[in-house]
């Protein structure tokens, strides 16, 4: 496992770490001893980063790495998100007393008396624009609750904005092969302001893994289901914004660009490490065999400057189109 600082907070975390929303919910079926399983084999192969939120599975996953920390000796760090309980989901409801119910819910769900990196989960880009929001997460790291802060984004736009917020410590944003627009801007001003990058949804939901054909079936209660027009939130956190078609055709273009003994998923966590300003990807697994594929690409060589290339010529012309303006 290889390890990159985070912002300026002093952590050092694995470039591949853990995305909890699969064993939380709406990725099909989940089962707790299977996620557990999967959780203590990515501590056994060297992840010390674990993103959840409050609303997966309505705090589900938020009690599986509790119950991880319970069961294990070793350091790691948990991040989790708040304001997706709001409902409606309207800046408006982004004030102290929402902000500091949520914190205290994970804070009890996580069995913490501190969260180590509250998210704000992709509030409405309204929020960016309320300093007084931000205020209120620097009156709760006063008080001990949080020991950071940060926020997940959908937009680019969102993301630099978020970043002039002096105690803002890391930005999540989608960023794969699908969705490259944050190299070209969001990246550099990071970068320059010392902030955390976490690249999420890096598999394109599973598209970037090659296991998917126009026949593969998705469970009723998996957004890839569900949330392929932006049915129940932001479209582009399904399929990367992609329509599924597609995303089929431009992973054939991909094929041949993989390397002989690694899988599509390796060359696409590999790729995403190729970029300095990304602390780690943060792929999700419900089982310990897609941890152990998910962390073998930490150690892989680096991608080659022909394949970076070529993988550049596919976004440009088959995905481009489709998703760089959107977000």
């Amino acid at each position: 496992m290889q390890y990159r600082e985070l912002g300026r907070t002093g952590w050092k975390v694995s470039t591949i770490s853990f995305g909890a929303w699969a064993i939380g919910g709406t990725w099909g079926d989940v089962d707790d001893k299977e996620s557990m399983a999967a959780l203590h084999r990515a501590l056994d192969l060297g992840v010390n980063f674990f993103d959840t939120a409050d609303v997966y599975g309505d705090g589900r996953s938020e009690r599986l790495l509790a119950q991880l920390r319970r069961d294990r000796s070793e350091k790691f760090f948990i991040a989790t998100k708040a304001g997706r309980r709001l409902d409606p989901h309207v800046a408006a409801g982004y004030n102290r007393k929402n902000i500091t119910a949520f914190v205290e819910r994970s804070l009890k769900n996580l069995g913490a008396d501190a969260i180590d990196l509250l998210q704000l989960h992709c509030p409405p880009t309204e929020v960016y624009y309320m300093p007084e929001v931000f205020g209120v997460l620097d009156g709760l790291v006063t008080a001990g609750k949080l020991r950071f802060y940060g926020v997940s984004v959908e937009k680019v736009e969102e993301a630099l904005k978020a970043i002039e917020y002096p105690n803002v410590q890391t930005v999540q944003i989608i960023f794969n092969i699908f969705r490259q627009r944050p190299a070209e801007l969001f990246f550099g001003e990071a970068d320059h302001r010392r902030v955390g990058v976490l690249a999420r949804v890096p598999l394109s939901s599973g598209l970037l893994t090659g296991k998917f054909s126009p026949t593969s079936k998705f469970a009723p209660d998996d957004h890839r289901s569900f949330n392929r027009h932006g049915e129940a939130f932001d479209r582009g956190e399904t399929f990367s914004g992609l329509n599924y078609e597609s995303g089929l055709n431009a992973v054939e273009s991909l094929r041949s660009l993989v390397p002989a003994g690694q899988t599509m998923a390796q060359l696409a966590l590999r790729w995403i490490l190729m970029f300095p300003a990304v602390t780690c990807a943060i792929p999700g697994a419900k089982r310990p065999a897609q941890v152990e594929e998910n962390v073998g690409a930490a150690d892989l060589s680096p991608v080659s400057e022909e394949t970076m290339s070529q993988i550049r010529h596919i976004y440009d012309q088959q995905v481009r189109g489709h998703v760089h303006h959107y977000w």
